[in-house]
């Protein structure tokens, strides 16, 4: 700016010669305060220290925290601007942090990045751009902070619900309060009665030789098998908020598993696609989540259809004891449930299956805003149409004793959550 004012009053001396002097003081004083600026910038060698701060893992479709930490080793305050060279997957090209840093000072950013996809994330440098008060110049430091750091599955939101179900608050997440229905129970110990015992429980062989009332206590039946079965066909890929429908699959999966195994369940993997399946045994041992976790993070969708007569057939051959299945499909039409119906019958005969497909977000979308035009009343049918035809596949499935959850994406892992609490009170298992 003060450059270009200085070549117009520059020209404007042709005319009044007594400016000339004054326009030659102004730039040799401008030169005079750049040169003190670099000199400034400059004179200080590695006087910049930048730090970025994450944690070992990402968690996908969640936002997960980060920090850097900036240090100023120049002895009087400075400006800076921080480009973070973020990986690809994020396409975040415009992301910058400015702050002030006193002499001698440090500052620390915090922002937070939401991953869309599993697989490693290359961070590159950090690119510090310094000037000082005087503005006349900027110094850029490019600080190799280069960093890979896998995105696994939402562990974020399975310690979330973990912590709920620690401490018996589940129903702050929207999971339902379930009763018990009759007394699907094992026995634990024998107790002394207490008021408020249900008197059904009076175990009068124990009452009579103790001389006391003596009641049976139960508890929940443990040991049960919990499969998730993930369908990685073409159909999981549709998209929902950036994130496709085995993704969401996989989180609620992952935080499945682990209530499960809170509640003493067994709990396994299966993902399968049009030629290769997967098969993680349901078990309750300490390291059984971090297998889960590692397995489902190598997951990955196909443009194929998924193969369920083979699906069918594994689980006949590795699965010899009845167990509760919840597979984790899409159903856009009833056709194209009909196709897989026979594997589906053959699976719900020896297991306890839960067939778990989405509403699909964009049609219901559509049929909530008004039709004001032919095109538009000619598309709202289609669309009623389609989404009636959710429905009937909830009705087919229920004809052949098959559960059914039909669930918004987002709303995925709490209506499994509930589905599961649900069958395990009701001792359909």
């Amino acid at each position: 700016m003060v450059l270009g004012i200085l070549g117009v009053l520059f020209v404007g001396s042709y005319f009044f010669i007594a400016l000339f002097a004054i326009i030659k003081t102004v730039f040799n004083v401008l030169v005079l305060v750049f040169i003190i600026d670099v000199i400034l910038l400059y004179g200080f060698r590695n006087a910049m220290e930048a730090q970025r701060i994450a944690a070992e893992k990402l968690s996908n479709g969640d936002h997960n925290p980060f920090m850097m930490e900036l240090h100023n080793l120049y002895p009087f305050p400075i400006d800076v601007n921080v480009y973070d060279e973020l990986p690809a997957q994020f396409q975040l090209r415009d992301t910058y942090f400015s702050r002030k840093i006193g002499a001698h000072g440090s500052v620390k950013i915090h922002y937070e990045l939401r991953p869309l996809k599993r697989g490693n994330y290359n961070f590159g440098a950090l690119n510090v751009y310094v000037h000082t008060v005087l503005g006349m110049a900027v110094r850029r430091y490019k600080l190799d902070q280069e960093l890979n750091l896998p995105v696994y599955p939402s562990f974020i939101q399975m310690r979330k619900y973990e912590f709920l179900a620690i401490h018996n608050r589940l129903q702050m997440a929207g999971i339902k309060k379930i009763r018990r229905i009759g007394n699907n129970a094992e026995f634990e110990q024998i107790k002394e009665y207490v008021q408020g015992d249900d008197y059904r429980t009076l175990n009068w062989k124990a009452t009579a030789r103790k001389g006391s009332l003596m009641v049976n206590q139960y508890q929940d039946e443990r040991s049960q098998n919990i499969y998730c079965i993930l369908d990685k066909g073409r159909m999981m890929k549709m998209p929902f908020e950036k994130l496709s429908l085995l993704d969401y699959s996989i989180n609620a999966s992952l935080a499945l598993c682990n209530i499960a195994i809170r509640k003493s369940d067994k709990a396994g993997i299966i993902t399968f696609n049009e030629n290769k399946i997967q098969f993680l045994k349901a078990e309750n041992r300490n390291s059984q989540m971090m297998r889960i976790a590692e397995m489902l993070h190598q997951q990955k969708t196909r443009y194929l259809e998924s193969n369920y007569e083979a699906l069918y057939i594994q689980m006949r051959r590795l699965m010899n004891q009845r167990s509760l299945c919840l597979l984790f499909t899409n159903f856009e039409s009833l056709s194209s449930m009909q196709r897989n119906l026979r594997s589906m019958v053959g699976m719900a005969r020896h297991h306890t299956l839960v067939v778990v497909f989405f509403v699909n977000t964009e049609i219901k979308a559509l049929l909530d805003e008004p039709a004001r035009t032919s095109e538009e009343i000619y598309i709202k049918t289609i669309a009623e149409k389609f989404a009636f035809e959710k429905k009937q596949i909830v009705l087919e499935l229920q004809k052949y004793g098959i559960h059914s959850i039909l669930t918004p994406p987002e709303n995925l892992t709490v209506n499994a959550i509930n589905k599961y609490l649900e069958l395990k009170a009701r001792g359909v298992l």
